[in-house]
């Protein structure tokens, strides 16, 4: 007697599936016919003003009318969609923004990782000009920085140096750091490129840049001019 109601309750839950999957389409073709029936009808006036009536009331050319106003329903409709999605989606974006900031510890994951996002987005990463070796903060001890001024004016004359600007970032958020003006002798200039100096930084130094030493150069052989060794008795 149990097989009964569960088989029952299953045909139910699955007609009441698919009516759910139904009614968004019907609803659409419901709300998309109602708007092509009144550009077509009560609002064809209205539409095609600048066409004679004779025309316009034609029952000859009712089907082109429907037709012409099947087009013009497409086109608002899309324009709709188009507007609504650049305001709406916006709004409804800084809203969800704004609701996951709020939350402990996801918020600050979240800040984190838009702000190096942003920071070291191909945009800005042109403001960095080249991956410099600084030792900071003691000497003797190495820290990767870039190079984002060769200029300084007035700091420049007031040391009367050639001190160049170094951004250093702390890791494994590069998006702080510390803002260094450092003369140009104490600087080290590096052949890696800005990327793979954010991936050293940010991965707390786990992924390193492979960088090929520069190999020998090949012994030159002996010159044919020379003369020969004298082979002695």
């Amino acid at each position: 007697m149990s097989a009964t109601p569960t088989k029952f309750s299953s045909l139910r839950a699955a007609f009441f599936s698919g009516l759910l999957l139904l009614a968004p389409l019907a609803v659409t073709l419901i709300v998309f016919n109602w708007l092509v029936q009144q550009v077509g009808g009560p609002f064809r006036n209205w539409f095609f003003f600048y066409v004679p009536d004779n025309l316009l009331n034609a029952p000859s050319l009712d089907l082109l009318w429907d037709l012409v106003s099947t087009v013009i329903v497409v086109l608002l409709v899309t324009l709709l969609g188009y507007v609504s999605r650049l305001v709406l989606g916006r709004y409804f974006g800084q809203i969800a923004e704004r609701a996951i900031n709020n939350i402990p510890g996801l918020g600050t994951v979240y800040r984190t990782v838009k702000q190096i996002v942003e920071t070291f987005s191909v945009q800005k990463r042109n403001v960095f000009e080249k991956v410099v070796l600084i030792q900071f903060p003691r000497e003797g001890s190495w820290v990767i920085g870039f190079l984002t001024n060769q200029a300084q004016g007035e700091v420049q004359g007031r040391t009367e140096r050639d001190l160049w600007t170094i951004f250093m970032p702390t890791t494994p958020n590069p998006t702080s750091g510390f803002l260094l003006m450092i003369p140009r002798e104490d600087i080290v200039e590096l052949d890696m490129s800005v990327g793979d100096a954010m991936k050293l930084i940010i991965s707390g130094g786990t992924v390193t840049p492979r960088w090929p030493a520069v190999a020998p150069a090949p012994a030159l052989p002996p010159s044919p001019s020379a003369p020969p060794d004298k082979v002695t008795q």
